[in-house]
């Protein structure tokens, strides 16, 4: 590609970072998207698709943008999707991004501000990019390449496309999702105005990654209730909520914590607690490769509440869980052509595609498993997501657009 694709696509993502979109988990039950800069950000993307030409757009109320790119060929091709989502997390602060560009990068130790070095013994990656051009944060900030790296990568692939009528196509169908960092990005999905039967998600991580399988993943959210009484006239009556939470929170297995597990091993997580000595909130997120041990998790955290009522007698615990989604591999077993025209894809440009697992979960695993569209999932240039020493590798992100550009040709083979 030229550099005028770099230099488009590089101007995308910077535009995009700048939009405030850091979505809210707590929002989410009463307000989709959870966040007014999500819609600030679906706005423009679909005001600048329809810059591009593109008639079908269609801005859905539940926070997603839809639109179709016409078909160039006559012969019948299964419509592909490419799928980003506009929220980015809040694990660190993810609103008033300031993106800083290295044009040719040194090879050593970056500086992102007094506090924080982006240290190339610890970031190794690092190195194969050495002349290229680099996106950090200043320190203070995620970088937003999660998942607007994603989002940029699809909106230069689409221009590039319409300006190159030549290029064998089916319809292709670009998706832009809102709150998938909270888990409930796909509750309210139009799926009734949609096309693909295949699509994938711009979502990954490092160069020439794609993923194809995921965790299952449960929310736990249990209650502890205590007895209140006057802290002088305690004795034998007051039961503490608080310690109640406590003791249940190290009962959890430390050995299966997200911080002692990777590869195929699931974990528990106390995500977030809140309350008083009389009623406490806590969250846990459960994950599992495999649902059966997913379940038997589930079946442990109810064992365990009943154990907690019967130490802090009178106290009570109760237990919600809720699947936020299931593993995509079953799906993407049942219908292959999907990585196989990713295969192919890479293939053709030279790329050595890797692939792993995704310890976590996109909105390409529900779209799988509510309704049976392969998912797979692309890299897109991006790493320590979620983190203020967040980076992205523009030869890395130029690299995701041209497969999926790639894959449109691939598909209209079929």
């Amino acid at each position: 590609m030229s550099n005028t694709f770099e230099q488009d696509l590089l101007s995308r993502f910077l535009r995009y970072v700048a939009v405030d979109t850091m979505s809210d988990e707590q929002a989410v039950a009463t307000k989709s998207p959870s966040t007014e800069g999500q819609w600030e950000l679906l706005h423009m993307l679909a005001d600048e698709l329809k810059q591009m030409g593109i008639d079908d757009v269609h801005v859905d109320e539940a926070g997603v943008v839809i639109a179709r790119l016409a078909p160039t060929t006559n012969k019948k091709v299964p419509t592909v999707g490419f799928m980003a989502h506009v929220d980015t997390a809040d694990d660190v602060p993810g609103n008033g991004v300031k993106a800083r560009v290295i044009d040719s990068y040194d090879g050593s130790d970056i500086l992102l501000n007094e506090e924080h070095t982006l240290a190339v013994a610890d970031n190794p990656e690092l190195l194969n990019y050495t002349g290229e051009t680099l996106i950090v944060t200043d320190g203070t900030t995620l970088l937003g390449s999660d998942d607007k790296a994603g989002i940029a990568e699809i909106m230069s692939a689409a221009a590039y496309l319409l300006a190159n009528p030549q290029i064998e196509r089916g319809e292709v169908e670009l998706i832009f999702t809102s709150d998938e960092e909270t888990g409930a990005g796909m509750d309210n999905f139009p799926y009734d105005k949609i096309n693909s039967e295949y699509c994938y998600t711009i979502d990954g991580g490092g160069r020439h990654v794609i993923e194809s399988e995921c965790f299952n993943a449960a929310t736990v959210k249990v209650r502890f209730e205590g007895i209140s009484y006057h802290l002088g006239m305690a004795r034998g009556r007051l039961v503490n909520a608080l310690t109640m939470a406590a003791f249940y929170i190290n009962a959890l297995p430390q050995a299966e914590s997200p911080e002692a597990t990777d590869e195929r091993y699931g974990y528990y997580c106390a995500q977030n607690i809140s309350g008083t000595a009389t009623q406490t909130d806590l969250t846990i997120y459960l994950r599992d490769f495999d649902l059966d041990t997913l379940k038997r998790r589930v079946a442990a955290l109810q064992s365990l509440a009943g154990a907690t009522e019967a130490l802090y007698h009178g106290g009570k615990v109760t237990v919600d869980t809720s699947y936020v989604y299931y593993n995509m591999a079953l799906v993407a077993q049942e219908k292959p052509f999907a990585m196989e025209n990713l295969h192919a894809a890479g293939k053709e440009l030279g790329f050595t595609l890797t692939e792993e697992l995704i310890r976590g979960g996109t909105d390409g695993a529900r779209m799988a498993n509510e309704h049976n569209i392969p998912c797979p999932n692309i890299f897109t240039g991006g790493h320590n997501l979620h983190s203020v020493y967040e980076w992205a590798a523009l030869p890395a992100m130029v690299d995701a657009a041209n497969l999926i550009i790639k894959i449109v040709e691939v598909g209209a083979r079929a």
